[in-house]
């Protein structure tokens, strides 16, 4: 069951894992995680809203035909990175605190909203759903990159087994969670999805992933 108290504003911030994440990152892409990235964000247009911006990795890889990207992020380490890459990006981009269950603007205001590592992590998957789909427009995309459970059930249950320490170290990232099956949940219509094994590190084994589009109806 979903947590019903919503996350204190100490709940989202993680220091000492977003300085780790800084490098983990870096390294992600490096082993395939930005080209990653640039599949996830390959001819989107109009207004976009990314939740979880992190340090803002996508950010150079949006196309030109965003008109404005507003750029999530609750965790202040991350946040004040973010706000630098901001500056270099090829697309205006606001980068915003918050967090994903009390997303900025008005119903249907978004040409598209991107989750991008990030669905593992929030504090109530159904209602960072919830709130993307509120804020898309009729017909508006869903972009999707995110590690989730694994379909092999020694790997699930193995995966079952760590999620309560590694949600503590990890900055509150579930490795359990089925988030395709959330997607569908929440009412979008899956149109495009990739189901992989990625490993960000040398040092974590390869994971499933999937990348995705799906509609809002």
């Amino acid at each position: 069951m979903p947590d019903a108290t919503p996350p204190s504003r100490a709940d989202l911030q993680h220091p000492r894992f977003a300085r780790q994440y800084l490098k983990i990152a870096a390294e992600s892409d490096r082993r395939g995680g930005a080209t990653h990235r640039r599949r996830l964000l390959a001819g989107l247009s109009g207004r976009v809203l990314e939740v979880g911006a992190g340090q803002g990795r996508n950010f150079a890889h949006y196309p030109d035909t965003v008109t404005e990207l507003v750029a999530l992020e609750p965790e202040d380490t991350l946040r004040t990175v973010a706000l630098r890459s901001a500056a270099a990006a090829p697309v205006p981009v606001t980068v915003v605190a918050g967090e994903a269950g009390q997303l900025p603007g008005g119903d249907g205001k978004f040409d598209a909203v991107v989750f991008s590592l990030v669905l593992c992590s929030v504090a109530d998957q159904h209602a960072a759903l919830a709130e993307a789909a509120r804020v898309l427009r009729s017909g508006g995309q869903l972009r999707f990159y995110e590690h989730v459970r694994s379909r092999h059930r020694i790997g699930a249950l193995l995966e079952d087994a760590i999620t309560p320490l590694w949600r503590r170290v990890g900055g509150g990232c579930h490795p359990n969670r089925d988030t395709e099956a959330a997607i569908r949940s929440a009412g979008f219509t899956l149109d495009q999805l990739d189901r992989f094994g990625f490993a960000p590190t040398p040092f974590l084994p390869r994971t499933a992933h999937i990348l995705g589009t799906a509609t809002k109806p």
